[in-house]
């Protein structure tokens, strides 16, 4: 269930989650649409973008050499999207750097080809 499960992390979010968030929300990040607490596969993505696609984890001292998080990794790597984790107090002391980094990496990512309005529309 893990809708359910992305629902209360979403009513639920951490401090760090919630300063993250404020920055990426609504667009703010250079267009970028993220989406907070996305269910996917039998993974929860603290933040989506699926254009270009892109996971942002924010991740404290629990997550050092997760060996579930390497393979949440190479789950979400196997379906075309790049994964960034930043540490709790690089969000905290730097977050420029941070929004630096996910605006460079989106970047360099492939995006959508938007369509084409059709003649006479």
């Amino acid at each position: 269930m893990p809708s359910a499960f992305a629902r209360s992390l979403r009513r639920n979010a951490t401090g760090i989650e919630q300063i993250l968030w404020d920055l990426l929300r609504d667009r703010r990040l250079d267009g970028l649409k993220f989406r907070r607490q996305v269910p996917l596969g039998r993974y929860v993505a603290d933040f989506a973008c699926f254009d270009p696609k892109m996971i942002v984890e924010a991740d404290g001292s629990q997550h050092e050499g997760s060996v579930h998080d390497q393979t949440r990794d190479a789950w979400f790597t196997a379906r075309g999207f790049a994964v960034l984790r930043f540490w709790n107090h690089e969000i905290t002391t730097n977050p420029h750097s941070v929004l630096d980094r996910i605006i460079l990496t989106s970047k360099r990512l492939p995006r959508r080809q938007k369509a084409s309005p059709s003649p006479g529309a």
